[in-house]
């Protein structure tokens, strides 16, 4: 038995690995309603990652089914890099899913502190922190969770999912910063002059965190 297959039926890592992916979606207000697609779209990737790669693995069946004949380890299944760098594509995968991490925890402690603690009215426009780079460090750390997962062991359905996430986060970002405009204004439309919506803009000056403490809010809400 080869190192992938050895993966599979291996329920006990299915229902770890489900567990420690999917408690970051703790770290959204899963409780409004225009958080629970992009949330339930997040836990859908897990899952179909968990199944795939310590249950039954459904994309290497349908590829041999198609094909005729099993593809290697790394090509629509398995060790998506094992075949070109080894056991150091797990690691890859690793430091990015760790880096996404480390932004959707980063990026609660700024918004939750600031804003989504506060009553309506009363939150402040996050600019300090990870916020002077870009403005929605949670929604790229789901990404690049999920990409992370992708470098460890890429499948049919996870290429396709992970498309339609981006698309998800993106138009929800979208909807929350027409919010934030609506409710901070000429504060915000400058904030979003200066940042990235997920990535930090190049050759722009960072911004500078607000100078009045009671109209700073989040770009995420």
């Amino acid at each position: 038995m080869d190192a992938a297959t050895s993966h599979f039926h291996n329920w006990f890592a299915l229902v770890l690995f489900a567990l420690i992916y999917g408690v970051f979606i703790a770290f959204i207000p899963f409780y409004r309603k225009s958080q629970r697609k992009p949330g339930a779209a997040y836990l859908a990737f897990v899952i179909a990652y968990v199944l795939e790669m310590f249950g039954v693995p459904m994309s290497m069946y349908v590829i041999a089914w198609v094909a005729g004949h099993r593809l290697p380890d790394g090509i629509l299944w398995g060790h998506t890099l094992n075949p070109w760098i080894g056991n150091w594509g797990m690691y890859v995968g690793a430091v990015v899913s760790l880096t996404g991490i480390a932004l959707v925890v980063i990026g609660w402690q700024a918004i939750h502190t600031h804003y989504w603690s506060k009553e309506r009215g009363a939150g402040q426009l996050v600019t300090s922190g990870i916020y002077r780079f870009i403005r929605n460090p949670q929604y790229t750390g789901f990404l690049l969770i999920t990409l992370g997962m992708m470098l460890e062991w890429a499948t049919l359905t996870l290429l396709v999912m992970w498309p339609v996430l981006i698309v998800i986060y993106y138009r929800l970002a979208r909807r929350e910063e027409r919010d934030m405009e609506a409710e901070f204004g000429e504060a915000f439309v400058d904030y979003r002059e200066r940042t990235g919506m997920f990535l930090p803009r190049v050759g722009r000056r960072v911004a500078r965190p607000a100078a009045d403490p009671l109209r700073r809010a989040g770009a995420e809400s």
